[in-house]
């Protein structure tokens, strides 16, 4: 599964893939794996995405368009 997401993210913060490959503590190809969606990313690494930029997972993913949804 590829996850766009990740990589806009990164890139509209101006962020390195080594940058988020040391706060994931990976090696940088496997976070390069990540945005090419070349491997699965493990539930605990799309977690710590979700929290380092502020948004929600289903926004993450793809499955809202909303990056923060309040929640009821």
């Amino acid at each position: 599964m590829i996850f766009s997401r990740i990589r806009d993210l990164r890139e509209d913060n101006d962020k390195k893939q080594q940058e988020l490959a040391r706060y994931l503590c990976i090696k940088p190809n496997t976070y390069s794996n990540y945005e090419c969606g070349k491997i699965n990313i493990p539930i605990d690494a799309l977690i710590k995405l979700a929290d380092f930029y502020g948004v929600s997972l289903d926004y993450l993913v793809g499955r809202d368009n909303v990056p923060n949804r309040k929640q009821p």
